[in-house]
C-alpha cells in the first residue's frame, strides 16, 4: 500500500487554507512560524511580545490569503506582513525617535568589526539595546535586505534619515561589540 502525503504542494495548500481549511492553515503555520517568530523577535523584545505580534500577523495572513497571487515566494509575502505588524506595534507605542538627517557626504565608511568571537545571542542583545528607530532601520536594511528607499516609504521618513539611522545603529553596535570582546579577552 502506497502512502500519499496530503498537501505537499504549497500552492494547493495555500488555496485550501484560503478556503478556510483549518488543517491546511495549521500546516502553513507550522511550516513558517519558526522563521516568522525570528523576524518578529528582531524587531520586538521580549520573546513573548514578539510571539504575540507573530500570532497577530498570522491572523492577517489567513484573512488576506486570497489576495496572495502566487507571484514571488509565499514566505516573502508572509515576512512582509510580519514586518508591517512589528512596525505598527512600535508606532502604537510611539517609540520611534528619529535623529537629525545627515548629508550623503557625511557618511564615512564604518570600520568593519570582526564579530565572530561574539555569540549570536549576545549580538541580538546588543541589537535589542538600540533605540527603536535605529533598530528598525538596521534590521530592515541589514537583515531583511530592504533598500533605504523602501524603508523610507514604510516608515514615512526620508531616505537620508533611513541612511542616518542605519549608520548610527552600526556605530552603536560596533561600540557595544568592541566592549564585549574586550571583556571577553580580559576574562
Amino acid at each position: 500500500m502506497k502512502v500519499i502525503q496530503l498537501y505537499t504542494n504549497e500552492k494547493k495548500l495555500i488555496e485550501r487554507a484560503a478556503k478556510g481549511d483549518r488543517k491546511s492553515q495549521r500546516r502553513l503555520y507550522d511550516k513558517h512560524a519558526g522563521k516568522m517568530l525570528s523576524v518578529c523577535r528582531q524587531y520586538i523584545s521580549p520573546i513573548e511580545s514578539a510571539e504575540e505580534i507573530m500570532l497577530n500577523g498570522f491572523l492577517k495572513v489567513f484573512t488576506k490569503l486570497d489576495t496572495f497571487n502566487h507571484e514571488g515566494s509565499f514566505e516573502g509575502w508572509v515576512r512582509r506582513i510580519m514586518i508591517r505588524e512589528c512596525l505598527n506595534c512600535l508606532r502604537k507605542k510611539q517609540t520611534y525617535k528619529w535623529s537629525s538627517e545627515i548629508d550623503d557626504d557625511q557618511f564615512e565608511d564604518v570600520v568593519e568589526d570582526d564579530s565572530e568571537d561574539v555569540p549570536l545571542d549576545q549580538i541580538q542583545q546588543c541589537i535589542d539595546t538600540l533605540p527603536d528607530g535605529y533598530k528598525s532601520v538596521f534590521v530592515m536594511f541589514a537583515l531583511d535586505g530592504l533598500k533605504h528607499r523602501e524603508i523610507a516609504i514604510m516608515l514615512s521618513i526620508s531616505e537620508n534619515t533611513s541612511k542616518s539611522q542605519y549608520r548610527k545603529a552600526r556605530l552603536m553596535l560596533q561600540e557595544q561589540l568592541t566592549l564585549l570582546k574586550k571583556k571577553h579577552y580580559e576574562a
